[in-house]
């Protein structure tokens, strides 16, 4: 007849004791959080807002600030340029700072779990073992027994359990899921700033490019002067210094050259970088700022909801959130930790006889651990855990303010941006003006060299100072877009993924 292994009645009820105290919930102690309230103004700047920047005419069209729109996910959007979207999209798939970014999440997610599994769930751990024993019949009381050898065969299931009686398991999981969403906002901080980053290069290249561009153009109408001139030396009508100056002043004009080339080629390589691919992949072929399109409206969000918008911001709340929960475990070690352990098996010195009658072995036990005396430790460690609190306090704080000097000194760039625009397109307008009259002046006999050697640098320096102006105008509008936090809460509504 076979024997079926049946445990005690008290030992089966410490599993279902054990598994029921999960639902046992005590007291938290340690400060609860609460998101930080909202800054207190509703403005960036002092004054009256500015509603529209810039104004049509030679530096280009207005753009009008819209106070609370929201932002697109693809905020890079706005500048209509299909190249610079699809670098956007390759680097964000691509480059290895969002692949590090992406694991270090994934990691931060995984240590959640895996600690609470090991805090908030009674651990059951099944255990076999085998060894072999000498025991002298003297351990026993027996000396004239001599030495019995044996094989001792153990089967058991083990089951632990810490009660949160006051809340530090809870606490400490509060501390890993705030952990977690910092890493989360490091991650929509890493895609903003690539995305950032790839779209000012792009127009960095652009400017760069209509510069080169310009300085050859400039450069041709050099050499066909200078041809002009020497020309004129022949048949006397002008001197050999006129000849060697304007020699000097086309080779000046040509250094400049190889300069703008080089910084084009360097920023094609950090766009290669960017967009996760080695430097020789760059290219910057027909990459204007003609083929970019000046953004027609800017949102500008509300300050109280640029703190809800803004990775950096949102990040550091996660670190004040992780220091309030610290400070909830390190008040928490201060108060009595109860845990229950238990054991129910089988021992034999025949592996035959595993749970067969006489074999069950098993054990049930408490410890409630109050701590007396440290030397002042625990108490130190909690003072240190509210003053991280302060200081977590203190960042956030400044990370706010930060990120609202950031908005109110793009907008105040993007005005600058568009009067300096205007001012060195009109220089621009003039200065070529200017300079049609006096070439033809000189080929007439009018006027002196020197005053065509003034009039073709006032219009080199005005034609660049206007492609800079346009580059400045971009970068700044991509910066607010950046300063602003980029839309990525949009990013499943308007299907970007």
């Amino acid at each position: 007849m076979q024997h079926r292994y049946r445990p005690p009645a008290r030992v089966t009820g410490l599993v279902i004791v054990t598994l029921g105290a999960t639902g046992l919930c005590g007291c938290t102690v340690g400060p609860d959080f609460h998101a930080p309230a909202a800054p207190g103004t509703d403005q960036y700047v002092a004054g009256d807002p500015v509603t529209t920047v810039g104004e049509t005419g030679p530096g280009g069209e207005p753009q009008t600030l819209v106070a609370d729109q929201d932002i697109s996910a693809q905020w890079w959007s706005l500048f209509h340029s299909a190249p610079l979207d699809g670098l956007v999209r390759t680097a964000l798939h691509d480059s290895p700072t969002i692949v590090a970014a992406a694991a270090a999440l994934r990691s931060a997610q995984e240590g959640y779990v895996a600690q609470r599994g090991s805090s908030v769930y009674p651990q059951v751990d099944a255990q076999f073992q085998a060894q072999r024993e000498a025991a002298p019949g003297a351990a026993f009381g027996f000396p004239q027994a001599g030495t019995s050898t044996f094989t001792l065969f153990d089967a058991a299931v083990n089951v632990s359990y810490k009660f949160d009686l006051v809340g530090a398991t809870r606490r400490e999981l509060e501390a890993l899921a705030a952990q977690t969403d910092y890493q989360r906002w490091q991650l929509e901080a890493a895609r903003l700033t690539l995305a950032a980053n790839v779209v000012t290069t792009v127009i960095t290249v652009a400017s760069l490019n209509d510069q080169v561009a310009a300085t050859q153009e400039i450069l041709a109408t050099e050499r066909d002067q200078l041809a002009i001139i020497q020309r004129q030396r022949s048949v006397g009508a002008a001197s050999q210094a006129d000849v060697l100056t304007q020699q000097a002043n086309l080779a000046a004009l040509e250094a400049t050259l190889p300069a703008l080339q080089k910084s084009v080629a360097q920023a094609g390589h950090r766009l290669a970088v960017l967009s996760g691919q080695t430097p020789d992949h760059a290219s910057t072929a027909g990459l204007t700022l003609a083929a970019l399109t000046l953004p027609a409206q800017l949102p500008v969000s509300l300050p109280a909801k640029l703190v809800r918008q803004r990775p950096d911001v949102l990040a550091s709340e996660s670190q004040l959130h992780q220091a309030s929960a610290q400070a909830g475990v390190a008040t928490a070690n201060l108060y009595p930790q109860l845990t229950l352990t238990g054991s129910i098996g089988s021992e034999t010195t025949s592996i035959s006889d595993l749970f067969g009658p006489g074999t069950a072995a098993w054990n049930i036990g408490g410890s409630l651990l109050q701590p007396l005396f440290h030397g002042g430790e625990l108490r130190a460690k909690r003072r240190q855990a509210f003053d991280n609190l302060d200081q977590a306090t203190a960042q956030y704080r400044s990370t706010v303010l930060s990120a609202l000097q950031d908005v109110a000194d793009t907008l105040r760039a993007l005005q600058d941006d568009a009067l300096t625009l205007a001012a060195v397109a009109r220089a621009e307008s003039a200065a070529r003006d200017s300079l049609d009259i006096t070439r033809r002046q000189f080929q007439a006999g009018g006027t002196s060299y020197v005053n065509l050697l003034i009039a073709q640098r006032q219009y080199a320096q005005a034609r660049l100072a206007r492609i800079q102006g346009e580059m400045s105008r971009m970068t700044d509008s991509a910066a607010l877009l950046q300063a602003l936090g980029g839309g990525w809460w949009n990013r499943d509504k308007d299907g970007s993924g």
